[in-house]
């Protein structure tokens, strides 16, 4: 496998991000990742973890104003890049990304971090990631929040919106980043944010992982990703641990997956689920401070 890395100078000096990289190796692959607050083993570290994953095409930058807000009210945030994202090392080819190569790396990463109690916010692809590493180890995680995101079995057709966007991402003759993320947020972005976003990628050769991403969501019922998927469905069906929704009303990519959550998962029934107003797909970069108290509430509120 050629794997590429970006250069440290890319990630100098970007707005809002004064955070110190962190790694860890897995199968070979360099994992980057962000880890604020208290210490694993200091008091104020009793509620566990709150494990932050991203999606496509973006990466840790996207939580850089809900980081300060958990580690203010004492919760510990840890937030990884994707394999192909972020300063994580990036696979050349496309053909290196699978569905279940992203598990196996975020299962690692979650073996060399040790994390355990762990409280997941995912959106996007970090719900097709990490709800999937819910159901294959549930001693790890305490809770779950789920917002702009869904576990697909292939069984039922995506939304137009969604179908559109794999169709570009695999024909676009240039995958701008920074330019995806404007587009899909409700708030108008700086040339420097925007710039942050494209920063991991600097030229095509870094994007394989992110071209690819969309390809690789289950559209078919005999996707090889969709098999795994149900089994995953059938323990989250049992799941009884707390779980709360907390989806844009501006995201036609997972309009409605929120519903579908609170009918299937028992441990979201009678929790005080949200609607971020004023956000699109990527609600962190439109209201991140907003949700990172939605996150601490619910930490507080179900025995941190």
């Amino acid at each position: 496998m050629d794997i590429l890395r970006t250069p440290d100078e890319r990630f100098a000096d970007l707005p809002g991000y004064p955070f110190a990289p962190h790694y860890v190796d897995v199968g070979g692959v360099r994992i980057h990742y962000l880890d604020e607050g208290p210490a694993a083993d200091a008091p104020a570290a009793a509620a566990g973890p709150v494990l932050l994953l991203h999606g496509e095409p973006s990466w840790s930058y996207l939580y850089r104003t809900m980081i300060p807000v958990l580690t203010a009210a004492g919760l510990r945030a840890v937030a990884p890049d994707l394999v192909g994202f972020g300063r994580s090392d990036k696979p050349a080819a496309q053909s290196d990304y699978t569905y279940q190569r992203h598990v196996d790396w975020m299962r690692g990463f979650l073996d060399a971090t040790e994390l355990t109690d762990i409280t997941l916010f995912c959106q996007d692809w970090g719900g097709l990631i990490g709800l999937r590493l819910v159901a294959e180890h549930p001693d790890r995680f305490a809770r779950v929040i789920t917002a702009n995101t869904f576990l697909p079995t292939g069984d039922r057709r995506p939304p137009d919106a969604f179908l559109a966007w794999q169709q570009y991402a695999k024909t676009t003759p240039e995958l701008h980043v920074g330019g995806i993320i404007q587009r899909a947020t409700t708030t108008q972005l700086s040339d420097e944010i925007i710039a942050a976003y494209d920063a991991p990628f600097p030229d095509d050769s870094y994007k394989a992982g992110a071209r690819v991403f969309p390809a690789l969501v289950p559209t078919a019922p005999d996707d090889p990703a969709s098999e795994p998927n149900r089994r995953a469905w059938k323990v989250l069906e049992q799941w009884t641990k707390p779980w709360l929704t907390a989806f844009s009303d501006q995201d036609p990519i997972t309009r409605g997956a929120d519903a579908v959550f609170h009918k299937l998962i028992p441990g979201a029934q009678g929790q005080p689920h949200t609607t971020i107003e004023g956000g699109g797909h990527f609600l962190q970069e439109d209201r991140g401070p907003e949700i990172a108290r939605v996150i601490v509430d619910f930490v507080r509120a179900t025995g941190a």
